[in-house]
């Protein structure tokens, strides 16, 4: 398994990477047939007014899937400790899946209501970027289903996931919606439509497994 091990505004010393590898390397022990990779990322924050201050982010790439888990707190140790317990519970989710998917594949004709595609969203506005880019990440994307990109989602631990749709070749985003389920994003062409089967969101692949209960 190959550990790497990143820091902003944080010297990476000897006892925090022995810490880093004693931690994560036990809470991923039980899925080393998963792991491929594991990206750990610690900071602290600079600004005074953020608080809690010192951050741990895990990321995992497992076969093809990226399993992620972040925790602060006002302790490095403290936070490296909650992010190995939760990037547990993640790979078991993740595992307990896996395992579900060959026993009990089966189609679900539960389904999100596509909400109605707004026209113009910004008006006479000019589109204008932050003043300032934070951070930047490139990661690859093969091409998925729906299905697919909402596990995903619910691995990663954020409100959207970005994803190259199988069936049309364009990019998509599923996102969780405030009032409950999931919801899809898709491009449409200058005639208005979408690239889904005749014009339409493409609805059926949108499971409603989690009605507002997110994998964070």
């Amino acid at each position: 398994m190959k550990l790497v091990i990143h820091g902003k505004n944080i010297e990476i010393t000897e006892a925090i990477r022995d810490y880093v590898h004693q931690k994560i390397e036990k809470a991923v022990s039980h899925f080393q047939n998963l792991t491929n990779e594991v990206d750990v990322h610690l900071s602290v924050a600079r600004n005074p007014r953020i608080n809690p201050k010192q951050a741990a982010e895990v990321t995992i790439y497992a076969n093809g899937s990226v399993i992620r888990a972040e925790e602060s707190s006002e302790n490095l140790y403290a936070s490296i400790d909650l992010v190995a317990d939760k990037i547990a519970r993640q790979l078991r989710k993740y595992k307990e899946r896996r395992q579900d998917k060959k026993t009990h594949a089966q189609p679900t004709n539960e389904v999100v209501v596509p909400e109605p595609v707004v026209p113009d969203l910004i008006g006479d506005r000019t589109p204008e970027l932050p003043s300032e880019v934070v951070r930047t990440k490139y990661f690859s994307m093969p091409p998925m289903t729906l299905d697919e990109a909402l596990e995903q989602l619910q691995l990663v631990g954020h409100d959207f996931y970005m994803f190259r749709n199988a069936e049309t070749g364009e990019i998509n985003v599923i996102y969780e919606r405030n009032h409950g389920g999931y919801g899809v994003i898709q491009p449409r062409n200058n005639n208005g439509n979408t690239n889904g089967k005749n014009g339409k969101v493409a609805q059926n692949n949108v499971i409603m497994q989690e009605k507002s209960h997110s994998a964070k």
